[in-house]
Order: C-alpha cells, then sequence, then structure tokens
C-alpha cells in the first residue's frame, strides 16, 4: 500500500464526517463595537490558474496565509509566515536567504512575487506583501521549470479606492526595532487613478551572540485607469538588508552539539561576518478587456541582485573535531566570501477568454512568457582557519586574506514559455482542467577563471497537468489531477561539467483530495493523499563515480489536511496537519560513505501540525493561541544527524480601535530548547529562538 504508514482510515475521516457537519448551522458573526475581524478564510488565489476561480474548484492543494493571520500574527519573515503551513520544510539558507522545502523537495529557486520568478537569494521584507499562496505539486503548465514539491507565490500590496495612511513600531525582548508604513491616495469621484507606498526600517538584534539586522524596503505602486477598457499598473521596490551571516552550530555523535542555544562559530570579530544585499525591482503592466469574454494583459518585471557575504563556520567534514593537548574538544572554522551580481527581466502575455464551446462554458488562459537572466558569481574559499572550543566561547579573529578562488563565472538563462489551460464547467456538478505547455529553456556558463571554458545546452519540454471535479452540492468538491514538471541542469545555479550533457530530471504528481465549505461556507476544510515523483534525478555512474547519470529516484507519500476561518461567532482558526513519507527510492550516491538509496530526504519532518485560534473576548480585545509540532529531521542524506521533534506554543493580546491597535505576543511560550532549520546538505543547524515577548502598536489617519 503506498500509504502503508499511517493509518489506512485516515484519508476517509474527512469524506465521511464532511458531509454530515455540513448540515450544521452556526449563527452569524455577530462583533459588537466599531472593530470586525477579517475572516481568516481565503476563498480564491490568482497564482493556481492566473484566473479567477474559487480554491473549491481548483484540483490541487493550494495553502493561502491571509493578510488577517500574517497581522494577529506579527509575522516577521518569511519563515514565520511559512510555519503555517503543513508539509514545509525549513533550511537556514547559509544564512542569506529564504529557502525551504515542500513536500520533501528542495524550493531554493520556487519563489515567485505576482506570478513573476523571484529567484534572487536573499530575505524578503514583509511590508509590501499582502497574503502569501503556496501551490503544492508540480506547477511548470504555468511557471515553467522547478517546483517539484511545489511554489510559493508573494500577492504584493496594490492601490485601492479605499485607501488608509498606517504608521506601526514593534519592539520585542530579544532587541528587534522596527517600523513600517503604508499610505495610500485615491481619486474616488472620477475613481481613475491611484497611489501607494509601503516601507520599513529595522535596526534589531537578535537572540544569537552578536546577531543584528539591518534593512531598509520601500515600494511605490500607481494604478491608472487610461480609458474604459484600458488599464495601467506601475510598481518599484528597493530593499537593502545587512546582518550578521550564521550558518549554525555542528553535529557530533548524531545530535546537535549540547551547547547554548546562542552560542556562535564564527569569526570573533563579528564585522567578519556578515551578508549584505540589495534588491530593486521595477514592474509595469496594461490590462485590456476586449469585449465581456476576453482580456488581454501584458506585464513586464525588472529586477536587480547583488549580494556581499563574508561568512565564517564551523566545519561539517568527517573531521571537523580535533583533540587539543588539554583534552578540549575543538572543531575547525572554514572561510569563505560570495559574490553574486545579477539581473533579469520577465515579460508575460496573456490573454483569457470566457467561451460557450461545444454547448460547454469554457475559461481559457492562454500565455506566452520571455525572459533573460544574467547571473555573475564569484567565489573563494578557504579550510581550518582556526580551530575553536566546542563547548565554550572563546572566538578568535580569522584571516582577512581571500583564499582560494573556487569559482568564478556568468550564467546566461534565457526562458520561453507557452502556455493553454481550460477550465471546463462540464455541467453543474463536474469540472475538468486540461492545460499544457512547452519551454524552451538555454543556459550558458561562460568561466572567468579559464580561458574557452564555456559550457550550453538548451532544453525543449512539455509540462502538462489534468484534473476532474465533483460538486455534488455548494458544500462539497472532491477532485482527482495529474502534474508533471522538469528541472534542468543548474536552474537557479550555473551549468558545470558535470550536468552540462544530462537532460532534465521529471516529476509527476498524483493527488486525490477533498474540499468543503462548512458552517454556511464560513470555514473551510481540505484533505489531500498524493504521491509525488521524480526521476530522472542526477546521481553517481556506478563505471565512474566522478560522473553524474539520470538514474536516480525520490518519492513522496502523503497526506494533508487544512482548516480556516470562523468556528463560532466569537473564534477564529488557521490550522494543518501533514504527513510525508519521503524516500530516496533508487541511487548510486554516497554521502559520508553512506549509499542514499533507501535514505530520507533532508529537512523532511514525517509529522508536521500547525494551529492559531483567535477568541473575542471584548469588542476591542481578542486572545490569540496557537502551537506549531514538528517530527525529527535529518540534516543530511546519510540520515546520521537527527533534529529531534518538537512543539512550541504562542500567545498574543490583541487589541483593536478604529485608528489604532495594539499587541502583546508572546512566542515560544514555554521556553522550549529546539531546532528550526539547518544546511539541508550538511551538518550545521540553527537553533530556535527563545520565549520572546513582542509589543506592536500601529495609527491610522
Amino acid at each position: 500500500m503506498i500509504f502503508s504508514r499511517i493509518p489506512s482510515t485516515l484519508p476517509l475521516v474527512g469524506l465521511l464526517v464532511a458531509p454530515a457537519l455540513s448540515a450544521a448551522t452556526l449563527p452569524a458573526t455577530t462583533i459588537q463595537g466599531d472593530y470586525a475581524q477579517q475572516s481568516y478564510q481565503a476563498t480564491e488565489s490568482k497564482g493556481a490558474l492566473k484566473t479567477d476561480a474559487p480554491l473549491r474548484d481548483i484540483p490541487q492543494t493550494v495553502n493561502v496565509v491571509p493578510a488577517s493571520v500574517i497581522r494577529d500574527q506579527g509575522a516577521q519573515s518569511m519563515e514565520d509566515v511559512l510555519k503555517n503551513v503543513p508539509g514545509i520544510g525549513l533550511s537556514n539558507g547559509d544564512g542569506q536567504r529564504d529557502q525551504v522545502t515542500i513536500r520533501g523537495f528542495s524550493a531554493i529557486g520556487d519563489i515567485f512575487v505576482d506570478g513573476f520568478r523571484d529567484d534572487a537569494l536573499y530575505f524578503r521584507d514583509l511590508s509590501n506583501i499582502e497574503r502569501v499562496e503556496v501551490i503544492k505539486g508540480p506547477a511548470a503548465v504555468l511557471y515553467g521549470r522547478g517546483s517539484s514539491g511545489g511554489l510559493i507565490n508573494n500577492v504584493s500590496k496594490k492601490p485601492n479606492f479605499a485607501p488608509q495612511q498606517e504608521v506601526g513600531v514593534s519592539f520585542d525582548s530579544e532587541g528587534q526595532r522596527r517600523s513600517q508604513f503604508d499610505a495610500g491616495w485615491a481619486d474616488q469621484q472620477q475613481g481613475d487613478k491611484a497611489l501607494r507606498l509601503t516601507g520599513a526600517l529595522e535596526d534589531s538584534d537578535t537572540f544569537r551572540d552578536d546577531g543584528y539586522t539591518e534593512r531598509k524596503a520601500i515600494a511605490p505602486s500607481a494604478y491608472f485607469r487610461l480609458s474604459d477598457d484600458l488599464e495601467l499598473n506601475l510598481g518599484a521596490t528597493y530593499l537593502y538588508d545587512q546582518r550578521l551571516i550564521d550558518f549554525g552550530i555542528p553535529a557530533r555523535d548524531g545530535r546537535p552539539v549540547d551547547v547554548d542555544r546562542d552560542k556562535r562559530f564564527g569569526s570573533g570579530d563579528p564585522d567578519q561576518d556578515y551578508a549584505r544585499s540589495e534588491v530593486f525591482t521595477l514592474t509595469a503592466g496594461f490590462d485590456y478587456q476586449i469585449d465581456d469574454g476576453l482580456s488581454l494583459s501584458n506585464n513586464t518585471r525588472y529586477y536587480h541582485y547583488d549580494l556581499d557575504r563574508n561568512n565564517t563556520l564551523a566545519d561539517s567534514g568527517a573531521k571537523r573535531f580535533v583533540t587539543a593537548p588539554n583534552g578540549e574538544l575543538l572543531v575547525k572554522l572554514n572561510r569563505g566570501n560570495v559574490a553574486r551580481d545579477e539581473y533579469g527581466v520577465f515579460n508575460q502575455t496573456e490573454l483569457k477568454q470566457q467561451a460557450q464551446l461545444a454547448g460547454l462554458q469554457h475559461s481559457l488562459l492562454y500565455g506566452v512568457e520571455l525572459g533573460h537572466q544574467d547571473k555573475h558569481q564569484r567565489v573563494f574559499s578557504q579550510s581550518n582557519v582556526a580551530q575553536v572550543p566546542v563547548y565554550r566561547d572563546a572566538l578568535v579573529v580569522v584571516p582577512e586574506h581571500a583564499g582560494t578562488l573556487t569559482s568564478k563565472g556568468t550564467n546566461f538563462q534565457e526562458t520561453a514559455g507557452f502556455y493553454v489551460q481550460d477550465l471546463i464547467e462540464l455541467n453543474a456538478q463536474w469540472k475538468a482542467l486540461l492545460g499544457v505547455r512547452y519551454d524552451i529553456f538555454g543556459q550558458e556558463y561562460d568561466d572567468e577563471r579559464a580561458a574557452n571554458v564555456d559550457l550550453d545546452r538548451t532544453d525543449k519540454t512539455w509540462s502538462p497537468r489534468a484534473g476532474l471535479v465533483f460538486q455534488p452540492d455548494q458544500v462539497q468538491s472532491y477532485y482527482v489531477s495529474v502534474s508533471r514538471g522538469y528541472q534542468p541542469s543548474g536552474e537557479v545555479f550555473a551549468v558545470n561539467a558535470a550536468n552540462a550533457d544530462l537532460e532534465p530530471e521529471e516529476t509527476t504528481n498524483y493527488e486525490l483530495g477533498s474540499k468543503w465549505e462548512l458552517f454556511d461556507g464560513r470555514l473551510s476544510l481540505t484533505a489531500a493523499v498524493f504521491r509525488l515523483e521524480r526521476t530522472n534525478m542526477k546521481t553517481a555512474d556506478p563505471a565512474n563515480p566522478a560522473l553524474l547519470v539520470l538514474a536516480g529516484e525520490q518519492r513522496t507519500d502523503g497526506f494533508e489536511a487544512t482548516f480556516s476561518g470562523e468556528l463560532g461567532d466569537r473564534w477564529q482558526v488557521y490550522g494543518g496537519y501533514a504527513y510525508l513519507d519521503a524516500e530516496i527510492t533508487q541511487s548510486n550516491s554516497k554521502t559520508n560513505g553512506v549509499a542514499n538509496e533507501g535514505q530520507t530526504p533532508t529537512l523532511t519532518p514525517r509529522n508536521s501540525a500547525n494551529l492559531w485560534l483567535v477568541r473575542q473576548l471584548a469588542p476591542r480585545w481578542r486572545l490569540g493561541m496557537g502551537a506549531n509540532y514538528v517530527d525529527e529531521r535529518y540534516t543530511a542524506l546519510d540520515n546520521v544527524t537527527v533534529m529531534p521533534g518538537y512543539t512550541t506554543f504562542d500567545a498574543a493580546l490583541l487589541y483593536n480601535e478604529p485608528t489604532w491597535d495594539a499587541a502583546l505576543r508572546l512566542s515560544n511560550l514555554t521556553n522550549k530548547d529546539h531546532y528550526a532549520s539547518a544546511h539541508g546538505s550538511v551538518d550545521l543547524i540553527t537553533p530556535g529562538a527563545p520565549r520572546t515577548l513582542e509589543l506592536s502598536a500601529n495609527y491610522r489617519f
């Protein structure tokens, strides 16, 4: 059986219980006073189909974290937001970037903004993010390469015709100091133009020794109605981020070393360990309503990304520990410098059509995507620059010299994608979704370390998707779907001599699910079982382990369930659970001498769950309570080092007035020692934050 490791009846529980619950009726929400709680329920996703369709019509798992959840939780990072999504594994991203796994597969390059690829390697700011959508399974039919386990689409804040000016500040017990603003203006009489400006300033300390974050963010946007049928949208963003770069702590004897959670393994001079990034973007888009059933849009996005990373980290090799003459255990430190300078431009043209064909209603999408990216990188590295005690603080200043140049060159990427999708209403109860995309993805790497060393390859691929939806009434929706995506060599990073001749890997997702709208449509419940298979994976050549061949396979069997919305006239809820049975089913490669075949992929918890509840106490007072459970995870494919599972609890007291609000939040209520993330390839592990008290306030005018 595919799901032999979970109770065989578990996926069926919702199918049996939901119809019974659908008959239940809760009283309508009637909150007294001037403040009305925004629902935690999301009913639509712009990113899943790129057309206007309710979530219940989409034969795929889509998790939407709405603005109301982000705001009530006081989320400060993508990591904070994604703790609300089951089936996510957290990576420390080399201490320089947002990085996760989805359903057991790395999603390092699978972050988007408003449907545009945003694969630059940096930490994003939430000041201009309205909501976060996680689309599970391959999404290549609309987005092209990548997305084995899924992708993340950040939906940015847009101008509107009910603008409100807001400024906010937040402080916490670990040294956070942050302010942000959101201002808008609109011509409400003519209704033909609107402006918006968001931004943030932060100068914070962190719980890690010498930890800090400095950032500046600003994002102006504008809307113009040029005629009754033509609209223009403009936007720009700028983000500056500098922070102490922190790879975490090493492991020994299969566990993270037992040290205080604030202990850092780096240079004794924290000014030597930093990551500084700058990201600038420009977007412009036209929307033209040709007639009642036909619309055309053209959108362009340009970005520029610059990174200066200087880091000292604990060695993760087999001989990383040494014993001093006095018997004290030491760990070797390595040194690195990474400079990245890249830019890119993407253009998307889409035609949306509502049509009656062969007696059936069709929602059609035709699209063309063109893109170009230049990614320049230079890397220096040094090994064993110092040796420091493992179990006491005695950092030393490391040498400043550059070390060995390990890579320097530019990767050029060209994208041309052509796609069509059709959501067909077969009758009142049945819908079908069909889609296919054809991609031409070309790469060329110019190695600047040696003359006449250039690599290039071009991949031409088809990415299909098909789904069938059955909706016996307005409450229930059941679906079955299959989708396929591809992962070319390089993808986010440069192609190299080992992979330049290899065809893309392929990922296929088979999913059976259900979605219900309970309690007069005010509570959404979803459940799905799936099998996710990645084939033609790169693995060592048995005849020559220094070479790669396409002979590997990885598989995840899983079950996911989520719920969001209102439980009663005074309760809001947002939660979920995921079970992931992930395995490297075929491989010739080894990690630290251990065969990868049969191992569990890194950073993949077998069980994970999240819950966030808010209770209305009085007209202006609310109480929030939350919990997050993460099962044990492996830090590397040898499956030797285990990060123990953990449960953390959070609480919040929220006060709202028409013109201002305040919140007192307590995260990690029990001060649980835990490990939040790891590198994902080697044994470098990041401890989770201790109990932290935060105070925030926002003023509207």
